[in-house]
């Protein structure tokens, strides 16, 4: 799950969060996120566990030496630098769900998006469009379709839920 760590966001997001958090672990489906202790990563993280569900989080050393880490996950794995988190989230992974974000959660689903796009991400991405929050990318995505930036059959690479419930669901439909 890419999801944002800022705390001054509406509580929609947080709800969704945690409403996600809740499904996987009830549904033991493994949560590997970035191990931040705050904002959505730590809400997700913290509803999944109380659900009885297993959470990995994966963080570079110099977050943890700040002190930015969650405590209580199931494991925690350092990496050395943001790009091995990305490539150990990605491998640890068996799909990604994108909740709302800042710029890192931006990066991260281009990312994988486009190592889809090259086949070097064969899971499924699901889009967790809460709120809308989603709705420019979306647009500028399609765009890039409609303008021959990208091909057409590219457009199914990821797919849109609005609530977490469809996001887990289109995990296995996809």
């Amino acid at each position: 799950v890419y999801c944002a760590s800022s705390t001054k966001i509406d509580s929609v997001y947080f709800d969704a969060a945690r409403e996600l958090g809740a499904l996987l672990g009830q549904r033991q489906i493994r949560l590997i996120n970035g191990a931040g202790n705050m904002g959505l990563m730590s809400a997700v993280s913290d509803a999944a566990l109380r659900a009885g569900g297993e959470v990995t989080g994966v963080i570079p050393r110099f977050m943890v030496e700040q002190g930015w880490h969650h405590t209580g996950l199931t494991k925690l794995i350092e990496t050395e630098t943001m790009h091995e988190r990305k490539r150990m989230m990605a491998d640890l992974s068996d799909g990604v769900i994108a909740l709302p974000g800042g710029c890192g959660t931006l990066e991260e689903l281009l990312e994988i998006i486009t190592w889809k796009q090259l086949g070097l991400y064969l899971n499924p991405i699901v889009i967790l469009n809460i709120n809308g929050f989603y709705d420019s990318l979306l647009d500028m995505l399609q765009r890039a379709v409609d303008e021959n930036f990208m091909r057409k059959e590219h457009s199914a690479i990821w797919k849109v839920a609005s609530e977490p419930e469809e996001a887990v669901n289109l995990l296995y439909t996809t």
